[in-house]
């Protein structure tokens, strides 16, 4: 799997899997994301348009980004999937509900500004 980073100038930092997300692509993601996390902010946009296959790694490592980020007071979104069956995972585990989606990078980023509240998910960071 490629990841593709890009801080954007709104101090949200745009993550972009390509490929196949999947229990051998996670490892990768989670330390690119751990990394990030520590350097860079606690706002993330998952741009999953490029993402042909998502499973359950992969959908542990973006639960992992929301609530660690929410701890810190941030949030990650998401960009919906261009591939029908990617999409239909996110929507049958209910993950439309869990974070907040959008269509396009500009609209998750714009979300930032403009977007719902939340709720932080965790308490404490040892749960992660």
């Amino acid at each position: 799997m490629e990841i593709i980073v890009t801080k954007h100038i709104t101090g949200t930092t745009v993550v972009k899997p390509k490929g196949r997300f999947d229990a051998f692509g996670a490892p990768s993601m989670r330390d690119q994301f751990n990394d990030l996390l520590n350097h860079h902010g606690a706002r993330f946009v998952v741009d999953l348009t490029e993402t042909t296959f998502l499973d359950s790694a992969g959908m542990a490592v973006l639960v992992s980004m929301l609530k660690r980020t929410r701890f810190v007071n941030g949030d990650t979104k998401l960009v919906w999937p261009a591939q029908p069956a990617a999409r239909r995972v996110l929507h049958l585990t209910r993950f439309d509900r869990v974070f907040d989606m959008a269509e396009t990078v500009d609209e998750a980023i714009d979300r930032f500004c403009s977007g719902p509240q939340f709720t932080p998910l965790v308490t404490s960071p040892s749960s992660i």
